[in-house]
This record gives C-alpha cells, sequence and structure tokens, in this order.
C-alpha cells in the first residue's frame, strides 16, 4: 500500500484551484501536496497599448484567477491561482511564437544573451461573489549560450518551442540552451513556488 502524500501546509482551509491547462504548472503544484482542481480561463492575452511588462502580466494573472473564482459556487471558500509567464529582451515581450519562423527567429535573437522571464502570480481568495486578492511578479535573469544556426533548426524541428513564452522550454529539451540562471527556476517553469508558498501560508482563516 502505497503512503499517502502529505503536504507542506496543515490543514489548509481553502478549496485550491489552478486557473490554467498547462501541465508543467500542474506538475509544480503537485510537489506541495495540497489538492487542487484545475479550470481553463477564457480571456484575451493581448498587451495594451503603453503598458509595461511587468503591469501586463500582473493583470493577465489577475484576471485569469477572478474570471475562475466569479465561476465558482459561492458557500465555498476557495483560494484561486492565476499566473502569466512571458520573456522580455530589450522592452520587447516574448510571447509564444507565431509558428516555426518566427521561434527561430526569437531564439537567433536571444543567443549569446540574458532576457528577463518575469511571472505574473495572483491567488484570488474569499467565499461569496466579492473577493480579495494576493499578487506578486518574481523575475529571473536568463542567459542564452551562443546559438548555432544548426542548433536553433534542430530546436525548433522538435516541435517544443511552438507553445513556450519565448520558445523554449527550460525544463524540456530547451535545457541545452541555457547557459545559467539568475533567480527562481520554477519561476522560468511558469510557477513560482516560494512566492505561491508565501501567498498561501498567508492568506486568512476563511470566514
Amino acid at each position: 500500500m502505497s503512503k499517502k502524500t502529505q503536504s507542506v501546509f496543515e490543514n489548509f482551509p481553502w478549496q485550491l484551484v489552478l486557473a490554467s491547462s498547462s501541465p508543467r504548472r500542474q506538475e509544480l503544484l503537485r510537489y506541495l501536496g495540497l489538492p487542487f482542481t484545475t479550470r481553463v480561463p477564457d480571456i484575451e492575452e493581448k498587451r495594451r497599448a503603453a503598458e509595461t511588462p511587468l503591469d501586463y502580466v500582473q493583470r493577465n494573472s489577475r484576471e485569469k484567477a477572478h474570471i475562475i473564482y466569479q465561476s465558482l459556487p459561492h458557500d465555498q471558500p476557495w483560494a484561486v491561482i492565476g499566473s502569466d509567464t512571458i520573456g522580455v529582451l530589450d522592452d520587447d515581450v516574448l510571447e509564444k511564437p507565431l509558428d516555426a519562423k518566427d521561434a527561430q527567429k526569437m531564439l537567433a535573437r536571444m543567443s549569446g544573451r540574458s532576457h528577463k522571464v518575469l511571472t505574473g502570480l495572483a491567488v484570488v481568495y474569499g467565499r461569496g461573489p466579492e473577493a480579495k486578492v494576493q499578487q506578486r511578479v518574481i523575475e529571473t535573469d536568463v542567459f542564452f549560450k551562443q546559438l548555432t544556426p544548426q542548433e536553433i533548426a534542430y530546436y525548433v524541428g522538435t516541435g517544443e518551442p511552438l507553445d513556450k513564452a519565448g520558445s523554449y522550454g527550460i525544463q524540456g529539451i530547451g535545457g541545452f540552451l541555457v547557459e545559467r540562471i539568475s533567480g527562481s527556476y520554477s519561476n522560468v517553469v511558469g510557477l513560482p513556488l516560494v512566492e505561491l508558498t508565501d501567498i498561501l501560508r498567508g492568506l486568512p482563516l476563511p470566514s
């Protein structure tokens, strides 16, 4: 008989929901040992005119969590996690590539350089139609090796970059692109666990 997984939390009082379809975020959240469900928010992730990258990921993560929270029954205490991750290079937001050609172009720009990965993290919590929110933005510097055209072509050919912000996945094949990082690894994957744990531990008891 297998042992029941223990949580890093004791008697966590909130019903936890992850507002994401990302298997990477789901895997990271499982590391905390808390039961949770997933729901996929239907929002348009489009940067507004004059919106900074920091403001953009803050808004996206908050809207993802809020839209799921409002869809839940109001007779239970819910804590909904919203997360949004982007790359930033020369003040340009590096989102998911449009196609393989766009991925190649993006990777060539990042070759031999550092870029920032920003994750907006929001936890919307409460019981009833009114909710409160705790938010953070986490930043990690990622340094790429100097990539050859063959390495870029190979990596794009694997298909992995096509659904990844910044056109790479550090936890997958794309790990060979990364020389080093400064900051949170789980942030680059898409769910910064240290900051999430701090937020969840700091939530009050449901009223």
